[in-house]
């Protein structure tokens, strides 16, 4: 199983994002109907312009990436907060890692990504 990472994870494999944030496309949730046809995404099967198929794309790609890299940072957050030692029920990183299906290295990376985070 692969282990989630966030934009401040990949900084070595992938350059960085330009200065100007670009507004991703709204994610609306697909109907049961649309579920059940495994050839149906997002409507991108009905364009017939591959100009309108390339933009729609785009914008899809761009919201799943921040919405997966907005994800993470709360996967964080609550992973700093379960292993917070002032929390008389607090988590070692061994049950974070089991948890959340990571390794405990990963786990403890989460935590201090998260407690930086927190910090801002």
């Amino acid at each position: 199983m692969s282990e989630p990472q966030s934009a401040h994870d990949r900084r070595d494999a992938v350059p960085p994002a330009p200065a100007r944030r670009l507004r991703p496309a709204e994610l609306l949730f697909e109907p049961a109907q649309a579920l059940a046809d495994e050839e149906h995404f997002f409507d991108l099967e009905s364009l017939d312009d591959p100009r309108q198929l390339l933009a729609r794309s785009t914008e899809l790609a761009l919201a799943f990436r921040a919405a997966a890299d907005r994800a993470t940072e709360y996967q964080a957050i609550a992973a700093a907060q379960l292993a917070d030692p002032r929390r008389f029920d607090r988590l070692t990183y061994a049950a974070i890692a089991e948890q959340s299906g990571w390794t405990e290295d990963y786990a403890k990376k989460m935590v201090e990504f998260g407690t930086r985070l927190q910090e801002r």
